[in-house]
């Protein structure tokens, strides 16, 4: 087995499940939110509180959060990034309870949108991001992942996978949680190739959508 093969997936850094999966978790909550992030809270939790600063992991929440990927040459120097990008960020410790433990908790927001985001990176670079806004979902951004956050109402799922099927696209997976019925529901869906410019736009204005963002491929897998 050579070095290479131990370390997993192409990245900059010593962990592939502290700094490349770190990196994605936050690459997710910079896609979903869609602007450049100007304020970040981080929490950590067990293994990555502990051990975290070691292995790159808070470098790498924050190179996600302004949009590199795990093998970015700049993940190494994310912090004079940030400053650069009017981020500011904190970290803190936090228990997070019966999850992995290698979990971190991101509130993120730019000058207009707030957008919390919880996952899990559980080896070998693979992330499970398992709360959007407070809402349970479960992906891990190895495929196209379209997220919905609107209000409940009958009919709304087989609305959205039919606009799903009419642009030709094939649904991997898909899950949904809401808080209450007629609250508001957030649905993920993964699929096999990216949706058009057409259908999400066609998504965003329906009256019960609060807003629609599709996250790229993440990882191979």
């Amino acid at each position: 087995m050579s070095l290479l093969d131990m370390i997993g997936p192409v990245m900059i850094g010593p962990s592939s499940s502290h700094t490349a999966g770190a990196c994605r978790l936050g690459l997710v909550a910079h896609h979903l939110l869609g602007e450049a992030p100007r304020q970040a809270t981080i929490g950590l939790h067990a293994s990555f509180a502990k051990t975290g600063r070691g292995h790159g992991t808070h470098l790498a929440l924050i190179a996600g959060l302004l949009g590199f990927s795990p093998d970015d040459a700049r993940l190494p120097r994310s912090f004079e990034e940030a400053k650069e990008a009017g981020l500011n960020f904190e970290f803190r410790d936090v228990d997070l309870g019966d999850v992995h433990p290698n979990t971190a908790h991101i509130a993120v927001r730019s000058e207009r949108r707030e957008v919390t985001v919880q996952g899990s990176s559980t080896g070998g670079g693979v992330i499970q991001v398992t709360h959007v806004q407070g809402l349970g979902v479960n992906f891990s951004a190895s495929s196209p992942t379209v997220l919905l956050l609107y209000t409940d109402a009958v009919g709304m799922i087989a609305r959205i996978a039919a606009t799903i099927a009419a642009d030709g696209v094939n649904i991997a997976t898909l899950t949904c949680t809401r808080q209450a019925r007629g609250g508001q529901a957030l649905l993920a869906v993964e699929l096999d190739q990216p949706l058009s410019v057409e259908a999400l736009a066609f998504l965003n204005r329906w009256p019960d959508m609060g807003w629609v963002r599709l996250l790229p491929k993440l990882m191979d897998g």
